[in-house]
C-alpha cells in the first residue's frame, strides 16, 4: 500500500504527535492520534497507527503496541518512519539484532536521516558490530561535518577496532578545527580530548610522539596528575631513566603514601643489588619521616638482620600511633615463612616487655608507651595466630584484648574473624552481633554482621539486620535487589542452598544475572552522554569493561551455585510433598493420625496468618510501586517476569538452565579450571563426548594433577569405554585423545598412578577412594581407609579437606561407611575443636543464636575441655 500524505490540518496533528513523543507527554499524544484515527479517510494511517503503539508501548501497553505498529507497517511499507517505530519498539524491549534490521530497513527509504543513522549507531557500537558502527559514524560524518560528535565517534570506531593510528589521524584532524582557547583559561572539555588523543597515540606505540604531545599541551591540560603520572610511564618506556626518576620523585613529594610512585622510581634507577634498592627508601625516610610506605615497601625484599631492624621500626610506628590496618598491610609476607618467624618473634617480644615495663624492649631509654599501645599488639597478635592456623592462642590475645577495652569494636570483629576461620561461623555470627550492638549506626559492622548471619544460615536475622539501612517503606529483600546488592545475594544464595532451599536459592542466582543484564543495558545511555560531555578515556574503559564484565567474582559466584543447584535438581528431582505425607499417613494409629492433623491445621493456621501479614504487606508496596509508576512517565515497556522459587526448583530441563549460566563462564573465565569441571558435570550427564572431552582437556592444560579432575578423568574414561551407541567417528576421536590422555593404562591403573604420586594429600587420597570405590564397588573398606586417614605427615590437612571427606564419609560417595564417619568426626573434633562440622551429634540443637542477645561461651568451655 502505497505512503497516504496527510493533508495540512492532519500533517500539523501529526507533527505534534512527534512532539510529545520527545517531550514524554505520551497522553496528549494519544489524544492528537486519536483526532487524525477518528476521520475514516486516515482510520488505517500507518504512521499514524505506529507512533499510538509507540506512545502505549511507553505508557506499558505492550501487547496494543506491537498489534498497532505491525498494523501501521503492512499499510505503509514504504514508510521510514513506521521501520523507525518497528525498530524503537524492539529496542524498548533490548531485542537490539532485530531493531538493527529495522534501522537499515528505514534508511532504504531515507538513506540520510540524521535520527535514524544516530539510533543505528547506538545500537551498534552496543551489539559491538564494530565495523558497521565505523560505516555509520562515517556516513554522519559526511552529513553533519561541522558536529562534534560525528568526528570523535569515527574516531571512536577505529580506536576499538583497534586501528590506533587513523584514530590518532582523525582526533587530530578535528583538534585543529578547535577554537584555541588562551592557556590561562580552563577548558575541560579540551583538556579531555587532548589526554585521550594521548592514550591512543600511547597505544599506537608512538610513545615519542605521545611525549612530544604531552610537552606541547600540558599547559591546556588540567588534569596535571594524570599529565605527571604519564609522562613517568613513557620516559620509562622510552629508557630515558634519569628524566623519569626526576618525574616520580617530584611525584613522591605530591604524595609520599603512593606505591606506584616507589615502584617506578625502582624501575628508573635500576639498583644492581638489595643495598642500592634499600638507599632508594632511605633517602625517603628522610624526605618523609612520617611515611609507612617508604617503610613497608623494602620488607618486600629484605631478608635477615635486615628485615628484622626494619621490621622493627615499622611496628613500633604503628603500635605507638594505634593503627588497627598493619596486620592487613604485612599480611602478604605471610608467604614467606621466615619472616613470619621474625615477625612472631618481635611482637611477643614487644608484648612481653610492654607487659612488664611499658615500653617496646627494656634496654630502651625512652619514654614509656601508652596502654593503648600493649592493646594494638594484643590485637595484632590475635590476628597474625589466626592467618598461621593458631585459633586457641589467638583467642587468648582477643579476649585479653576485650577485656582490658571492651568497648572497642575492631576487637569483636577479630574475635567474629577468628571464630569463622576455626570453622564455628554460628559463634563467629554471635561475636559480629555484639560487635554491631556497640554501634548501631555503623553501616559497615551492619553489612559485616548480616552476612555473618547468612553464612550462619540466619536469612531472616541478616534481613532485619539490613533493614536498620534500607527504605522505610520497603521490605528490606526488596530494596536490597533494586539497589543491586549482590554481596548479600549471593550469600543469601549459599545459605539457601546450604538449607537445601533450592527455589530461592535460585531466585538469588537469577536476581543476580538480571543484575548484570541490566549493566549491560545501562551502558546505552552513555554512548551519547560521554561524546557528549568528552569524558572518552572513561568512555573506552567502560566500553572493555563491559565486554568482560561477566568475568566478576559476583556473577561466577552466583553463576557456579545455580549451575551446582541444577545439577543436583537433575540427579534428585523434588518429589510432590503431598504424596510423600498420604503414604506416611497409611502407618499411622488413630491417635496419632488425630494428633498429625491437630498439628497440621495449626500450622496451616499460622501460614494463613502469616500469607495475610505477606499479602498486606505486598499491597502496601504494589500501592507504593503503582505511584511511583504513575508519576515516572519515562517508565517504558511492562514489568519483569516474577521469579517464583517453586518454579525455578521445578524447573523442566536444568541442565539447559546451568548450560545458560555456563556459557558466559566458558567464554570469559576459562583460566579457572572450576569452569571447565562444571562444564563436564553438566556434559556428563547430558551424554555429550565430545563436550566431556573438550572440558576435561581444558581443565588438563591448566592443573593436570587437580583431585575433582581426576575424578572426572575416571568418570569419564569408564563412561566411554561402557557406551556402545557412539558413532564411529566420534568413537576414533575419544579414543586417540584418551590413549593422550591416560597412555596405555586402563581406569584402575591411571587410578592407582594418581594415588602414589600424591599420597601424602589428603584431598588427592579422597579423589583416588571415590575413584576407586566408582570403578569397583568392591573395595569399599580400602577405599575408606585411605579417605579417612587423619595422619600429621600428611599434607593440606585443613577445616575445609577435613569436612569434605567427613562429607563424603556420610553421603554415600564411598558406600555406606556411617561408623567410620563417626570415628572420623570425633578424630577431627580433637584436632580442630572449635569446628561446628567436627562437634558432638545434638550439639547444635542445644546453640540457637539469639541476635542482639546473650552470648554463649559453650563453645570456648567444650575447647578448652579438649
Amino acid at each position: 500500500m502505497p505512503s497516504v500524505t496527510l493533508p495540512p490540518k492532519e500533517n500539523a496533528l501529526f507533527k505534534r504527535i512527534l512532539r510529545c513523543y520527545e517531550h514524554k507527554q505520551y497522553r496528549n499524544g494519544l489524544k492528537f492520534c486519536k483526532q487524525i484515527l477518528s476521520n475514516p479517510k486516515f482510520s488505517e494511517h500507518g504512521e499514524t497507527l505506529a507512533m499510538k503503539g509507540l506512545t502505549l508501548n511507553c505508557l506499558g501497553k505492550k501487547e496494543e503496541a506491537y498489534e498497532l505498529v505491525r498494523r501501521g507497517l503492512r499499510n505503509d511499507l514504504k514508510s521510514h518512519v513506521c521501520w523507525h517505530v518497528y525498530g524503537l519498539l524492539q529496542r524498548s524491549d533490548k531485542k537490539y539484532d532485530e531493531a538493527i534490521k529495522c534501522y537499515r530497513n528505514a534508511l532504504k527509504w531515507d538513506k540520510d536521516n540524521l535520527q535514524i543513522l544516530r539510533d543505528l549507531s547506538l545500537l551498534q557500537i552496543q551489539m559491538r558490530d564494530l565495523e558497521g558502527y565505523r560505516e555509520t559514524r562515517y556516513q554522519l560524518l559526511q552529513l553533519r561535518p561541522a558536529q562534534r560528535a560525528s568526528w570523535i565517534g569515527y574516531a571512536i570506531a577505529y580506536h576499538l577496532l583497534e586501528d590506533y593510528e587513523m584514530a590518532a589521524k582523525i582526533i587530530e584532524e578535528f583538534r585543529k578545527t578547535q577554537q584555541q582557547t588562551s592557556p590561562d583559561k580552563v577548558d575541560y572539555e579540551y583538556s579531555e580530548l587532548l589526554l585521550y588523543q594521548n592514550q591512543v597515540l600511547r597505544e599506537a606505540g608512538l610513545l615519542k610522539e605521545a611525549l612530544e604531545h604531552l610537552t606541547t599541551y600540558e599547559k591546556q591540560i588540567c588534569d596535571k596528575l594524570a599529565v605527571e603520572e604519564t609522562r613517568g610511564e613513557l620516559l620509562l618506556n622510552l629508557g630515558r631513566f634519569e628524566e623519569a626518576a626526576d618525574v616520580y620523585r617530584r611525584l613522591q613529594e605530591r604524595n609520599p603514601e603512593n606505591w606506584s610512585y616507589y615502584l617506578g622510581l625502582e624501575k628508573a634507577l635500576k639498583p644492581a643489588t638489595t643495598e642500592e634498592k634499600l638507599k632508594i627508601y632511605e633517602e625517603a625516610w628522610v624526605k618523609f619521616p612520617k611515611g609507612l610506605v617508604p617503610r613497608r615497601l623494602p620488607l618486600n625484599f629484605l631478608s635477615g638482620e635486615k628485615l628484622r631492624e626494619c621490621l622493627d621500626k615499622y611496628l613500633r610506628m604503628n603500635f605507638s600511633k594505634g593503627c588497627p590496618p598493619v596486620f592487613t598491610t604485612l599480611k602478604p609476607l605471610y608467604q614467606d615463612k621466615d619472616k613470619v618467624a621474625i615477625i612472631e618473634e618481635l611482637v611477643v617480644g614487644f608484648e612481653t616487655s610492654l607487659n612488664s615495663c611499658r615500653m617496646f624492649n627494656q634496654n630502651d631509654d625512652g619514654k614509656e608507651e601508652p596502654p593503648t599501645t600493649l592493646l594494638w599488639v594484643q590485637y595484632f597478635l590475635a590476628q597474625h595466630y589466626n592467618q598461621i592456623g593458631q585459633q586457641t592462642l589467638a583467642l587468648e590475645y582477643i579476649n585479653a584484648a576485650i577485656e582490658s577495652t571492651p568497648t572497642l569494636i575492631e576487637l569483636f570483629l577479630v574475635k567474629a574473624k577468628i571464630y569463622k576461620h576455626a570453622g564455628n561461623i554460628r559463634e563467629a555470627a554471635r561475636w559480629m552481633d555484639e560487635a554491631q550492638a556497640l554501634d548501631t549506626a555503623d553501616r559497615f559492622i551492619n553489612s559485616k554482621c548480616a552476612k555473618y548471619l547468612l553464612k550462619a544460615g540466619l536469612v531472616k536475622e541478616a534481613e532485619e539486620m539490613c533493614s536498620k539501612f534500607t527504605r522505610e517503606g520497603a521490605s528490606a529483600v526488596e530494596n536490597l535487589n533494586e539497589m543491586q546488592c549482590m554481596w548479600f545475594q549471593t550469600e543469601c544464595a549459599l545459605a539457601y542452598k546450604s538449607m537445601k532451599k533450592y527455589g530461592d536459592a535460585l531466585k538469588k542466582c537469577h536476581e543476580i544475572e538480571r543484575h548484570f543484564v541490566e549493566i549491560t543495558d545501562d551502558q546505552f545511555d552513555f554512548h551519547t552522554y560521554c561524546m557528549r560531555k568528552m569524558t572518552l578515556r572513561s568512555y573506552v574503559d567502560l566500553l572493555k569493561l563491559e565486554d568482560v564484565l561477566r568475568m566478576h567474582p559476583f556473577y561466577y559466584k552466583a553463576a557456579s551455585t545455580a549451575i551446582q543447584i541444577y545439577l543436583n535438581l537433575h540427579d534428585n528431582p523434588l518429589t510432590d510433598d503431598s504424596k510423600e505425607l498420604q503414604a506416611d499417613t497409611g502407618n499411622l494409629t488413630d491417635k496419632e493420625l488425630k494428633k498429625l492433623r491437630n498439628k497440621q491445621r495449626r500450622a496451616q493456621k499460622k501460614a494463613q496468618l502469616e500469607e495475610e501479614k505477606k499479602n498486606a504487606e505486598k499491597e502496601k508496596q504494589l500501592k507504593n510501586q503503582k505511584k511511583k509508576k504513575e508519576d515516572d512517565d519515562e517508565e517504558i515497556g511492562g514489568p519483569k517476569e516474577e521469579l517464583i522459587p517453586e518454579k525455578l526448583a521445578k524447573v523442566e530441563n536444568p541442565l539447559d538452565e546451568a548450560v545458560k549460566f555456563l556459557i558466559p563462564l566458558k567464554t570469559l573465565v576459562k583460566n579457572k579450571i572450576e569452569t571447565h569441571l562444571l562444564a563436564f558435570e553438566i556434559y556428563f550427564r547430558k551424554d555429550k563426548f565430545l563436550l566431556m572431552l573438550q572440558s576435561v582437556k581444558r581443565a588438563y592444560t591448566i592443573d593436570p594433577d587437580h583431585p575433582w579432575l581426576h575424578q572426572c578423568l575416571v568418570r569419564f574414561f569408564k563412561r566411554v569405554s561402557e557406551s556402545k551407541d557412539v558413532a564411529d567417528p566420534v568413537r576414533t576421536v575419544l579414543k586417540q585423545e584418551i590413549s593422550r590422555l591416560f597412555g596405555d593404562s586402563n581406569a584402575k591403573s591411571f587410578n592407582q598412578a594418581f594415588f602414589s604420586k600424591h599420597s601424602n594429600s589428603i584431598p588427592h587420597r579422597l579423589a583416588a577412594a571415590k575413584g576407586m570405590f566408582y570403578l569397583d564397588p568392591s573395595t569399599q573398606k580400602k577405599a575408606v581407609e585411605l579417605a579417612a586417614a587423619l595422619d600429621e605427615s600428611l599434607n593440606n590437612r585443613s577445616i575445609q579437606t577435613c569436612t569434605d571427606v567427613l562429607q563424603s564419609l556420610r553421603d554415600g560417595n564411598l558406600g555406606d561407611a556411617t561408623e567410620t564417619a563417626e570415628s572420623y568426626r570425633a578424630e577431627c573434633h580433637k584436632i580442630y575443636p572449635y569446628t561446628l562440622a567436627f562437634m558432638p551429634p545434638g550439639y547444635e540443637e542445644n546453640t540457637k543464636i539469639a541476635v542482639n542477645g546473650d552470648l554463649s561461651t559453650e563453645t570456648e568451655e567444650l575447647a578448652n575441655d579438649m
